[in-house]
């Protein structure tokens, strides 16, 4: 995947952090709807076949932030099963919290909805908190896209 067009000559101190609503309302309605060839700002990689530290090497944007963005496909456990697989190889994924409403900016309208992940070493008796935090972000306005059979969701990592 390439980068994005001028990426090399952005201006010094650019960042790439985007509202919550401009991830769901931009980024992951235009992947959904399969508009998202324009840009290549945030990579699609399955984020449960890897480690969180091997993660940040497939951000497009290369920055010193401990902040990646990532679209991921949906793993369920079975495939007549609605229920999430987050295990890696050496851990899991974790919910945390309540799933927060993501409203369109200006209104009330809600669009999507964030989940709080904390990674855990080891399995789900004995596993052990890391620093790992990922956001999930669902589009709730449109169907989501079907790729390979999953649906496609927004990932914000972050390194605490």
């Amino acid at each position: 995947m390439t980068s994005i067009k001028g990426m090399e000559s952005m201006p010094v101190g650019f960042r790439f952090r985007p509202t919550d609503e401009e991830l769901v309302g931009h980024y992951l309605r235009l992947k959904v709807e399969g508009n998202d060839s324009q840009f290549h700002v945030i990579p699609e990689v399955n984020v449960c076949k890897w480690e969180p530290s091997d993660l940040p090497k497939f951000s497009v944007i290369k920055s010193d932030d401990q902040e990646w963005f990532f679209f991921s496909p949906r793993d369920y456990k079975s495939s007549n099963s609605n229920r999430t697989n987050r295990a890696t190889k050496s851990g899991y994924w974790k919910v945390t919290g309540k799933d927060r409403k993501i409203k369109a900016k200006g209104t009330d309208d809600v669009i999507g909805t964030k989940k709080t992940l904390v990674f855990h070493r080891g399995r789900v008796r004995d596993g052990v908190r890391t620093n790992w935090v990922m956001h999930e972000y669902q589009s709730i306005v449109t169907l989501p896209r079907q790729v390979g059979g999953v649906h496609v969701n927004a990932l914000n990592l972050v390194h605490t």
